[in-house]
């Protein structure tokens, strides 16, 4: 049964273009993981400063393994160490299990 995680990210609007900048460096990061179905970064549109980041994945153990590997060599940080300021003030992550779908009749 795949799931989902939902990163929520409260990002200022003055923190928004460096945001999708650096997942727009990174786009293809999650693409090779084992076990990994989907990527979308959300931006709000209106009413909250809340970014979503929709994964998808096979099932948890590919997920925690991909936490534990690629991705957190991906925050780890640029050249010599160095790791830029984060551009969101606050995140929370949402867990899921899909349970139904559907999608378009003929894809």
């Amino acid at each position: 049964m795949s799931v989902v995680k939902i990163n929520v990210l409260s990002v200022p609007a003055e923190q928004r273009e460096t945001l999708e900048k650096r997942f727009a460096a990174r786009a293809n990061a999650v693409q090779d993981s084992d076990g990994f179905e989907w990527f979308e970064l959300l931006r709000p549109v209106e009413g909250t400063d809340a970014y979503l980041v929709y994964t998808r994945w096979r099932d948890e153990e590919s997920f925690q393994a991909w936490l534990g590997g690629s991705m957190k060599a991906a925050h780890a940080g640029g050249a010599e160490g160095e790791r830029p300021k984060p551009a969101a003030s606050a995140s929370t992550l949402w867990s899921f299990e899909v349970v139904q779908q559907s999608g378009p009749e003929g894809d």
